[in-house]
Order: C-alpha cells, then structure tokens, then sequence
C-alpha cells in the first residue's frame, strides 16, 4: 500500500461538479493499494498514518499527529501512485491492485481511520474526479507498506 500524505488546511473533491467530500485542518490521503496487500496492511497503514507526527507543536516542531490535534482525512483512492515510469516513458501499473481488491482494502483503510477516532471524507472510489487542497507548509509524506522508500 501507497500513500501520499499531505498536511493541509482545507481540502475537498469534486465529481460532476458536486462536492463529493471535503474536509478542513487535517490530512489529504492518497492511496494507492498493491496486488498483496491485505485488510491487515489497510489497518496497519492508517495506524501509521494517523499516529505520525506532522503537526506542530507549542514550539513549531513537527511533534503532533493527525490524533493529537483532532484533525480529519480526506481520503481518495488513487492507483496511480502505483505507477512505474523507470525506462520509459508511459507508466506501468501492473503492480496496482485489481479494481475489486483496490476498493475492498480502499474502505478497509478508511474503517481502520474512523476507528482509530478520524473523521473521514473520501472521494468516489474508482472515478474521475478533481481534487483541491491547501498543503501547509508544504508538509507532503510519501508511504510504502513494503518500505521501498
């Protein structure tokens, strides 16, 4: 499982012109879910994600987590950040999960969130949608379940 984490102050996405969900301080989720991964691997992301500590503290450090500061995820499925462009110039997606697989673990990942006490928007899995945010900082975090970076 992949994620591209974002700290932002508002974030929202449309689809057909409607805001499909939307969210303020908090994070913008990206995920993109590999051929093997697993239910434990969507729990295990979110934990990880929810407990990392990106948010300032009293003192300006990056000490608080999306927890700590009770802050919400907008979570949008994204297979694209399955793709693989080393050696040329279109890329490869072989290695994303099948639609089915992707959705399944796509709301695994999101339950394991509202678990852990997140409030979550998320997009409409599997469709063309337009996606704004304000990244704070920037602070964007890049996240691999198999540690490849």
């Amino acid at each position: 499982m992949r994620a591209v984490v974002q700290r932002v102050s508002r974030a929202h996405v449309t689809l057909e012109g409607r805001v499909a969900g939307e969210i303020a301080a908090g994070l913008m989720i990206l995920l993109g879910v590999g051929r093997n991964d697993t239910s434990a691997v969507a729990a295990s992301m979110a934990e990880k994600i929810a407990n990392l500590r990106i948010f300032e503290d009293d003192q300006g450090k990056m000490n608080r987590s999306l927890l700590d500061v009770r802050g919400s995820a907008l979570v949008i499925s994204q297979f694209t950040v399955y793709g693989d462009a080393r050696g040329q110039r279109r890329p490869s997606f072989i290695t994303a999960a099948p639609p089915e697989q992707a959705k399944k673990l796509y709301e695994d990942f999101c339950e394991a969130l509202r678990q852990l006490g997140v409030t979550v928007a998320t997009g409409v899995f599997g469709e063309m949608m337009s996606v704004e945010l304000v990244n704070e900082g920037p602070v964007t975090i890049l996240l691999d379940s198999d540690k490849a970076f």
